[in-house]
């Protein structure tokens, strides 16, 4: 189990790479640096590195092939040790694997379909999206092989409140990341506000615009105040160590995020700097995913151990 979960690491570390140089790709406007040419860029698959947007573009793309090979030698592995416990059938480590594979699969696809539709944002978002589904599945291959606390988790200790609460976090998260990538492709979306907290509208950019980055931006502060109240009520019903742990953790990346998207917007930072933003994000969309599926583990009695070699 040990060499699966370091397999398991390093394809969510792969996965992480290429989703905060795919957020790289649409600050810079580089989606279509290679034209509307899919797979390969301009009828090569190494062309002329003679353009910056050429270049950002086409080493997203080789990250996604670097991707989908991790996540195959991830399956292969896992295959192989389908008899062992916590591996083969429900909630083992193979079905967690096969899925990232298809989700990685269908990224990919998607990823065809942006470059045909002229980097048109609704196939952008669904990719995003798609994207986020593919990082949390392998967040759950890992915590399944006793990473990120799942041999903690179970031992229990987790209240239904709890698991409850948790989902709701994960699922602000998921909406506040996916409106972010919508802000970042809708036309003036990004600039909408002048201010921080407060918006200051400003008066070039459309109504629609100010909405998209009103609504991301209510998400972000509605998550932040529910992951305080879940450390605080963590605290006080002496929930597993784990899960409070993880708590910790989101509501530490929601604060830093409140920091990052102010310094990004009252010190104007330039395109590659504010890819931390979305980092940033992306890195809160996990940890609270962790939390919730520690959290669910983590209420569920009498759940035998992962045994570690």
């Amino acid at each position: 189990m040990t060499s699966l979960r370091r397999t398991a690491y390093a394809a969510f570390g792969v996965a992480c790479l290429h989703l905060v140089f795919g957020a790289i790709v649409r600050i810079s406007g580089s989606g279509m640096g290679c034209g509307d040419h899919w797979p390969r860029c301009y009828g090569r698959w190494f062309p002329p590195l003679d353009r910056p947007d050429l270049v950002i573009e086409v080493f997203h793309r080789y990250l996604a092939s670097i991707l989908i090979l991790s996540l195959a030698i991830l399956v292969a592995a896992a295959w192989r040790r389908r008899a062992q416990a916590g591996v083969g059938g429900t909630g083992g480590v193979l079905r967690a694997a096969a899925l990232a594979l298809g989700l990685g699969l269908s990224a990919a696809l998607l990823g065809a379909i942006t470059v045909k539709f002229g980097n048109a944002p609704f196939a952008t978002l669904a990719h995003w999206t798609v994207a986020m589904s593919l990082v949390a599945t392998l967040v759950a291959a890992i915590i399944r092989a006793g990473g990120f606390g799942g041999d903690e988790a179970r031992m229990g200790g987790a209240s239904m409140k709890a698991r409850r609460g948790t989902v709701a976090g994960a699922t602000m998260a998921l909406l506040a990341v996916v409106m972010g990538g919508l802000t970042a492709k809708y036309p003036g979306a990004a600039v909408a506000c002048l201010g921080f907290p407060l918006c200051g509208a400003n008066p070039d950019v459309i109504r629609g615009a100010v909405h998209v980055q009103l609504t991301h931006r209510v998400l972000a502060f509605v998550l932040v105040l529910h992951l305080v109240g879940l450390v605080m009520a963590f605290r006080k019903r002496r929930e597993a160590h784990v899960v409070r742990r993880a708590a910790a953790i989101a509501l530490a990346l929601g604060v830093l995020q409140w920091l990052v998207a102010g310094a990004m917007i009252g010190m104007r930072l330039p395109p590659v700097l504010r890819s931390l933003h979305e980092a940033t994000g992306v890195s809160i969309w996990i940890a609270t995913f962790a939390l919730a599926y520690l959290a669910r583990r983590a209420s569920v009695p009498g759940e035998p151990a992962v045994v570690r070699p």
